[in-house]
């Protein structure tokens, strides 16, 4: 039983969020997690009546599931909710997001839209 704690503690740590220090391109809102670099030349961001559109690609040395983690734990604390699999809703923005690549050689594409 002495272990249990310790196993507790490491469960935690691995759900954990992992920090951001930035934020994606063209958003204050959305955390650029550790580990992904934003692509030179890939954002771009009009305002709208509707709405703003954010795009931009990031990419990383990371797994898929790690930062599928990394926002299911970070964008609720944020203001947006989980409306599907990789796709969110915070007021009447949209945000969704793309995973091209296999693990370790990771390619995210974020796209905010008007609802």
């Amino acid at each position: 039983m002495r272990w249990l704690p310790a196993l507790l503690s490491i469960l935690i740590l691995a759900v954990s969020p992992a920090s951001a220090e930035e934020f994606v391109s063209g958003t204050e809102d959305v955390p650029l997690m550790t580990g992904l670099a934003i692509i030179p030349g890939s954002a771009l961001v009009f305002d709208k009546p509707e709405g703003r559109i954010v795009e931009a690609q990031a990419h990383g040395v990371l797994a898929r599931a790690k930062v599928e983690a990394f926002y299911d734990a970070s964008l609720p604390q944020l203001g947006w909710k989980k409306i599907g699999a990789d796709r969110w809703q915070r007021d009447a923005e949209r945000l969704k997001l793309d995973f091209t690549g296999a693990d370790g050689h990771l390619t995210v594409g974020f796209t905010i839209s008007p609802q």
